[in-house]
């Protein structure tokens, strides 16, 4: 009988350790540089590869499937008047669908397809980059709440953001 106890107490435990994302949340970022803004997502039941296309460029192919996508976005304020002035840049990664912690570093930012994207009219500096120089951290709390933080660095473009450290409920709204 204690043994059964002890098997319910670990399942009960488990189970609470995990958050399960069944819809999309986007909200914007408290902190993004003065000159744009942020926002960060949760995109369940998707699945992200990278292909390339016949110039060397990457770019993310989305697709239905039973993870979770984060997706980390800044957008630079355009200067009015401005052709080809868009400057964006985005970072993915894949996420199981029953989110529990998760510490990463260095080469193994690749278990969760940890991406740097750049998107301007920045001839031979835009596309999408496997992030292996930084950290990524998932940490649940007991209010339904993810604190993700991720600091990289990409050697092969420029890039503004390096960082971010963002809560996101996952309370129904």
């Amino acid at each position: 009988m204690k043994n059964i106890w002890i098997i319910i107490v670990l399942l009960v435990v488990s189970c609470k350790s995990q958050y399960e994302v069944t819809k999309h949340i986007i909200q914007k970022t408290e902190i993004a540089p003065k000159n744009g803004s942020c926002t960060i997502e949760l995109i369940p039941n998707k699945t992200i590869e990278f292909k390339t296309d016949n110039f060397g460029i990457s770019y993310p192919i989305i697709s239905d499937g039973e993870n979770v996508l984060l997706k980390y976005t800044f957008k630079k304020n355009t200067i009015k008047n401005t052709q080809d002035g868009d400057y964006t840049e985005i970072i993915y990664a894949e996420l199981n669908s029953n989110i529990s912690n998760t510490t990463l570093n260095n080469e193994n930012l690749q278990n969760v397809k940890l991406y740097f994207g750049r998107l301007c009219y920045c001839k031979g500096a835009t596309g999408y980059y496997p992030i292996t120089k930084g950290s990524f951290t998932v940490l649940k709390e007991e209010n339904s709440t993810l604190n993700i933080t991720a600091t990289f660095k990409v050697l092969e473009v420029p890039q503004i953001i390096s960082h971010f450290n963002e809560s996101i409920s996952l309370k129904s709204n």
